[in-house]
């Protein structure tokens, strides 16, 4: 092996080699390396551990916040309105810094996921060196290295395996099948086949269940497959929210639009009015203060910490605000099967005994052989707090056992187990020996079905023993197919009776001539409520897909029972190698076509998350394992397992469920879809009121009308604007919001019939405020054109604040009457128009405080003028709403 390979480390498929090739490819013993060996090759290699990311600064993190053209807008708005404006500038930046500052809170660390990853790495590993046994820390594991495996171990780095003794491997983690893999030394054909085909190989990070075994290390560090969804993690895109395009979108349109009406007012004022041009750039950067809803970044970011809140008691912890948005336009959930649509648990489900098949709800006698058999062939061991401790599939039948009454511990005291034949991958079956209370000794065989019935010349029916009949042996072959269509992993149980433990512990003497007992299928079964979690998301538009890392039937067969496909419908299932034979254009051709994949590796789940992106499908991804991480990283929204995740899956999501209940994720799909349309909501009645303001300006400035000041767009932007529009942000979820379809990626804050609202309500509150302002100088109450102005001016600046909070009412809903969606029902909104009318009435009414505001006291007659004028626009948006309703346009 050259010294560049060495460097380069392994990539060769040592799964198609022999143990011998292997050894002689790295240039390796079974003896192990020789220390001095293994000190140079740690230095050509590196240490078996996993590179860092980089992190970024909380400096870099906070001006990060930044980077979003509306902050941009605003500051460039402050800068110009500092000189003249300093308040007006100061609220401007306040707005902007506790935005960014709440950013860099809420947002978790992205390098935690690296983190997580490195830290999995077990602390030592037992070797093979200079010809002996020792401990060594893994970080100090080259290629070459001799690895010794038992129960209970972590695999320290990618090995192929030279040993292995009944040795058995849970991978979940790694390839997301939740049944641990069965270890040969076979040599296997073919370069395409996925890790968890790999049945010669161990692979770093997964878990020793059952058995010992040797291995040679092949690859280490950042080479390892787990190291490999390390740089994929560190590689993925950072995918752009739609909230946040939504966001720039809006931010992109305020701006040309403010500097179209800005250079019109500007040129207007100085060419045809002849106003001073000083004078007519303030009155400019007034009409921009006014046109931005600079309070709208933090009134979302308020809206979302919000949602955070109530997902947090609903198990949904949000890592990143944005993420409560994104889970309301989700068109397509891509979940990992195990630990999220399944329990991760083994459990039995029919047991085939007595000539029929029980479910296992049903009660079988403590007496029946296969009941007794099962938990007497199984080394499944007791915890002290009691619980069950081994493989899966032996600690499943130990529970099934549990269930039906049976006391294993009790029945093995009476019954001590005086000897044994352990499992072998090759004769596929296990023995135990149990000495009775009459002196014989029972044998208790359980193994592949197939095979076990290859040994079997009787069967057993109640207490009734028979001779075994082709017919009879059929029956039970149809059984057993039966239940694995079903995709149950089936075991098979038989005993007999001897005289005498066997001198000769051979599988040709022990498990011959033996009474056939039954067939138990097993299953790792979903969740009771991810059925029901399908149903409504489907019922909503969104499709549900499930990425496995099992067998194609497995698959297929949860997904039916969960309502994600039909009943054999496997033109719907995909399995990894069929995806590997599929270019990505020809894949994003078909990917609408699958809704099942089988057999997938961490490269296969980004690829699907990406061919339904660029579809234009806003995707969320759910998982609990380390394959995971990079695709829970490219979706649109990951959502990690709280429960039975890794910490590496965790730190790459965007949500957390507290639970690993999948069903909470339709729960949380629902909280984004009221949280999007209540940003809708403050977005309509800012840019709305905005619209007003700006059109009131911009008009009155072409007739030459003295309107508004400053200082009145200001405080009626500060009070009118900001608390009723978070009130907004905290309305209950309109009823019909789970039956309408995802929205997408491509809608935005105007869709739905926002824009159209914003126009018409924003030109009726303009023409509602200079008709008031020139009703008042038409129909005067005071003599003086001073005291004349001065009741023009208060009566159109209160009746522009008022409005906007009437008009508050109409926002609770688009197209919905103010009375069906109940106009009292926010109690956050009521107080909230509460303040805000306080807040207006009390510097007009206060003396001190109206002449700093210069505005002036109102008599009855005018009051009645403002307040009624402010209140018809309830009834016309009414009028609006219903005719809408009428034409189709809800």
């Amino acid at each position: 092996m050259s010294e560049e390979n060495k460097k380069q480390q392994l990539s060769q498929a040592f799964y198609s080699q022999t143990p011998e090739e292997v050894l002689k490819e790295l240039d390796a013993t079974a003896d192990g390396l020789s220390a001095a060996e293994a000190k140079k090759r740690l230095s050509e290699y590196g240490e078996n551990e996993l590179e860092e990311g980089k992190k970024k600064s909380m400096a870099q993190k906070f001006f990060e916040q930044f980077k979003d053209l509306m902050i941009l807008v605003l500051l460039v708005a402050a800068i110009i309105s500092a000189p003249h404006e300093p308040v007006d500038s100061i609220i401007i930046l306040l707005v902007v810094i506790i935005n960014a500052v709440m950013g860099v809170v809420q947002e978790s660390k992205a390098e935690a996921a690296i983190e997580a990853l490195k830290d999995m790495s077990t602390p030592n590993a037992n070797v093979m060196r200079d010809g002996h046994a020792l401990s060594i820390k893994s970080t100090d594991l080259v290629p070459g290295d001799i690895v010794l495996l038992e129960a209970g171990d972590v695999v320290p780095a990618d090995m192929r395996l030279i040993e292995a003794s009944s040795l058995k491997i849970e991978e979940a983690a790694l390839t997301g099948e939740s049944v641990p893999v069965e270890k040969e030394l076979v040599v296997l054909e073919g370069n395409e086949i996925g890790i968890g085909d790999r049945i010669n190989m161990a692979y770093s990070n997964s878990n020793v269940t059952y058995g010992r075994g040797k291995g040679v290390v092949v690859n280490t560090g950042m080479n390892t497959e787990v190291g490999k969804i390390a740089g994929m993690l560190a590689a993925a895109d950072e995918t752009e929210t739609p909230l946040k395009n939504n966001l720039n979108h809006l931010g992109k349109f305020l701006t040309a639009a403010i500097l179209v009406i800005a250079v019109i007012m500007f040129l207007f004022g100085t060419l045809i009015n002849g106003t001073p041009w000083m004078d007519m750039l303030l009155t400019s950067v007034s009409l921009a203060v006014a046109a931005i809803p600079e309070g709208l970044p933090a009134i979302v970011t308020i809206i979302l910490a919000l949602g955070t809140q109530v997902l947090a008691k609903r198990n949904s912890i949000i890592r990143k605000l944005p993420a409560v948005e994104t889970l309301g336009s989700t068109d397509i959930i891509a979940s990992d099967k195990t630990g999220t649509l399944t329990l991760n648990q083994m459990t039995i489900e029919k047991l085939y005994t007595n000539d029929r098949q029980y479910p296992s709800s049903e009660h079988i006698p403590d007496n029946n052989m296969a009941l007794k058999i099962m938990n007497y062939a199984n080394d499944t061991k007791f915890s002290q707090e009691g619980e069950l401790i081994g493989d899966p599939t032996e600690t499943a039948l130990v529970k099934f056992g549990q269930d039906q009454g049976f006391n294993v511990t009790e029945k093995v005291a009476k019954e001590p187990r005086v000897s044994e034949l352990p499992f072998d991958s090759e004769r596929k079956l296990m023995s135990t020996i149990h000495q009775e209370a009459d002196g014989r000794y029972l044998v208790a065989v359980k193994g592949a079905p197939d095979v076990l019935l290859g040994r079997c010349t009787q069967y057993q029916v109640f207490e009734e023993v028979k001779t075994m009949t082709n017919a009879e042996e059929q029956k039970i072959l149809d059984n057993n197919k039966d239940m694995a269509k079903q995709a149950l992993r089936v075991l098979g149980m038989a005993y007999k009776y001897v005289d005498a433990i066997p001198t000769d512990l051979q599988s040709e003497v022990v498990e011959n001539d033996l009474i056939f007992a039954g067939l138990v299928g097993m299953i790792d079964p979903e969740r009771s409520e991810a059925a029901d979690a399908v149903k409504v998301a489907k019922s909503a538009g969104i499709r549900p897909i499930m990425i496995t890392g099992d067998h194609k039937d497995t698959a297929e067969a949860i997904a039916a029972r969960l309502g994600i496909i039909k009943a054999g419908d496997d033109a719907a299932v995909l399995t990894g190698a069929e995806l590997n034979q599929m270019s990505d254009e020809e894949f994003a051709q078909k990917v609408a076509n699958y809704s099942v994949y089988a057999r997938v590796s961490p490269e296969h789940k980004v690829r699907i998350v990406k061919a339904w992106q660029k579809e234009g499908k806003v995707v969320a991804m759910t998982g609990d394992g380390v394959n995971d991480a990079p695709a829970l990283k490219q979706a649109d929204i990951g959502v990690g397992m709280g429960i039975t995740g890794t910490e590496v899956s965790k730190g790459a999501s965007d949500m957390v469920l507290a639970d690993d209940n999948f069903a909470t994720i339709v729960v949380a799909v629902e909280e984004g879809r009221k949280v999007f349309s209540n940003i809708q909501k403050a977005v309509q009645y800012l840019l709305a009121a905005n619209l007003g303001e700006v059109l009131t300006l911009f008009i009155a400035t072409m007739l030459n009308w003295d309107t508004l000041l400053p200082i009145h767009l200001l405080w009626i932007n500060l009070v009118t604007d900001t608390f009723p529009a978070i009130a907004l942000g905290m309305e209950p979820a309109e009823k019909d919001l789970m039956s309408h379809k995802p929205r997408g990626r491509n809608s935005n804050l105007f869709s739905g019939g926002v824009f159209s609202s914003i126009i018409y309500q924003g030109i009726l509150e303009a023409a509602t405020v200079l008709f008031v302002y020139w009703s008042a100088i038409q129909w005067p109450v005071h003599a003086t054109y001073e005291a004349i102005h001065s009741d023009a001016l208060t009566m159109a600046f209160a009746t522009l604040g008022l409005m906007q909070l009437f008009h508050a009412f109409n926002v609770k809903s688009v197209h919905q009457s103010l009375f069906k969606v109940g106009p009292f029902r926010n109690k956050s909104f009521n107080w909230a128009i509460l303040l805000s009318f306080f807040l207006m009435m009390v510097i007009i009414v206060v003396p001190g405080l109206n002449d700093i505001f210069r505005v002036a006291h109102l008599d009855l007659y005018q009051w009645g003028i403002v307040v009624g004028s402010s209140f018809a626009i309830i009834p016309v948006v009414e009028i609006v709403k219903a005719i809408q309703r009428a034409a189709g346009k809800e």
